[in-house]
């Protein structure tokens, strides 16, 4: 079954696309895989978003996001921020998030 994507989803999405990265939305997926899929300079980076707007309780991983990251053998981060992937994927950017 789908899952619904968090509230910030869209401005990270956005924010990695104007910073230069192919950015694929996994969100459809469903099954723990997570939400999205990140390409720069040659590099893939898989992240999960997790809404920071959210209670703590809100943001943990799901029994199936669990399961998934416990079971792949690759890269996967978990995310709240725009700020966060551009750090992760080596941008350095003017842009600032709303959370900072």
């Amino acid at each position: 079954m789908p899952k619904r994507i968090d509230g910030n989803h869209k401005e990270i999405v956005k924010s990695l696309r104007e910073a230069g990265a192919s950015v694929q939305s996994l969100a459809d997926l469903g099954s723990g895989v997570p939400d999205i899929l990140v390409g720069l300079r040659g590099r893939n980076y898989i992240f999960e978003i997790k809404d920071w707007r959210q209670p703590p309780s809100k943001r943990k991983l799901t029994p199936d996001e669990k399961k998934w990251h416990q079971l792949w053998s690759g890269q996967v981060n978990v995310i709240e921020t725009a700020a966060e992937a551009l750090k992760i994927i080596g941008l350095t950017t003017d842009f600032k998030d709303s959370q900072g």
